[in-house]
């Protein structure tokens, strides 16, 4: 990781995005495409699309089973605004000490769905008791407890453990937008020892669809408060064109989105982005 994100990260409860100026972008820790095999020492994410997904995001042929082969993919750095919390819940949209005003946070109802499993010379196999982190902005761009104004509040993040078919589930809202930055969310899997130390750990971020996201933004509320987003996918120099990145995404505008991925680690490596 560069050394000015190095930085930010370790001062990360006391900066945030900025809603009327520049913010200073992180920069990815992994700039060319991976091939099956390489980056294995750098605990590079695998994203699996050998199955595919079905309408309802499930990863068609069932849950669970081994594919054929996985695609490696950069890890992305965490970036500066994350934050251990260590709350377990499914649905992040609270601030649990009640300190935020809105609570929950407003915003387009999303569910979240990533099918985590484990790397193995090109093969991948549902991964179990993994911890899967998600923190991201709210409508207006904010995220909780990294700026004066959000010190203490937890909203918009937590973590699920994968379940025996490798399954983590998540219950939030459209993410919005902040300066320099396409609409994204960061997720980080890890797997711990007894010691409670961190033998596996994985980082990246995972993207919209610009189309459903400039729909969502022009049509509703509190979106539409914020026009005019300055930076879409071509232009986000950490999704980089990785269209497996991409969320696949059901649903629409008025009842909202559920969006489903396949995310693969390679155990036994250590990457915090």
């Amino acid at each position: 990781m560069p050394l000015h994100d190095r930085k930010r990260n370790a001062n990360a409860r006391s900066i945030g995005p900025r809603q009327n100026g520049a913010m200073s972008r992180g920069r990815g820790t992994r700039r060319g495409f991976l091939k099956s095999g390489l980056g294995a020492g750098f605990g590079a994410f695998v994203l699996s699309r050998c199955g595919g997904m079905d309408a309802q995001g499930a990863l068609s042929g069932g849950d669970g089973g081994t594919t054929n082969s996985c695609v490696l993919d950069p890890t992305r750095t965490q970036g500066p605004y994350w934050v251990d919390e260590r709350l377990n819940r499914s649905d992040v949209r609270s601030d649990t000490n009640g300190k935020a005003s809105p609570n929950p946070r407003p915003g387009l109802p999303l569910t979240l769905r990533f099918a985590v499993q484990a790397w193995s010379a090109g093969a991948c196999t549902p991964l179990q008791g993994a911890q899967v982190d998600i923190w991201h902005c709210d409508a207006g761009g904010i995220y909780s407890d990294v700026q004066g104004s959000t010190a203490g509040q937890n909203f918009l993040r937590g973590y699920q453990v994968t379940d025996a078919e490798g399954i983590a589930r998540f219950t939030t809202i459209y993410p919005g937008w902040y300066s320099g930055r396409t609409v994204h969310i960061h997720v980080k899997a890890r797997i711990f020892d007894a010691s409670n130390n961190a033998t596996t750990e994985a980082t990246t971020q995972v993207f919209f669809d610009d189309k459903i996201t400039d729909s969502v933004f022009a049509n509703v509320s509190p979106y539409n408060g914020r026009p005019n987003r300055d930076t879409r996918n071509t232009a986000d120099d950490i999704y980089g064109n990785q269209t497996v990145l991409l969320l696949t995404l059901q649903g629409d505008n008025a009842s909202g989105y559920a969006a489903s991925i396949s995310l693969g680690v390679n155990v036994g490596q250590v990457n915090s982005g």
